[in-house]
């Protein structure tokens, strides 16, 4: 059952993973972004650079949205005699509907993408 709802949202999200890569082709490094194409497996995504990627998955029973992310490296808010934990891998899994909304598809492509517009030290991101 979660097969045919992983497709049917793949008919939908596709189109989006496939205009999300070609606005980040000039900005991540060579070889990505990466869109990932596999309901029959489990798995379509959409991978912007090796630190960032949206997948919608499938483990047979439920269908979820997982935001692979690293953690920002400073962070501003993190007071001089606390230690903060940077650069690590985080994993942020959340259920979906089978009918989930157009916008929200829209929403979770949109927050990673601000999670990777918002690192930094990426001087490619900005020099032609």
């Amino acid at each position: 059952m979660t097969v045919e709802g992983l497709t049917g949202i793949r008919d939908r999200v596709l189109p989006m993973f496939q205009i999300a890569a070609e606005q980040y082709r000039q900005r991540v490094p060579e070889g990505y972004p990466n869109v990932s194409d596999h309901p029959e497996q489990g798995m379509i995504g959409l991978e912007i650079d090796p630190n960032h990627a949206l997948y919608i998955t499938t483990d047979g029973d439920a269908i979820f949205a997982e935001m692979y992310r690293r953690s920002p490296r400073t962070d501003n808010r993190a007071g001089a005699g606390r230690q903060k934990q940077s650069g690590l891998p985080v994993t942020d899994q959340r259920p979906l509907s089978p009918d989930v909304s157009d916008q929200t598809l829209r929403n979770l492509i949109a927050e990673m993408m601000s999670h990777f517009n918002s690192q930094q030290g990426l001087l490619y991101i900005t020099d032609d």
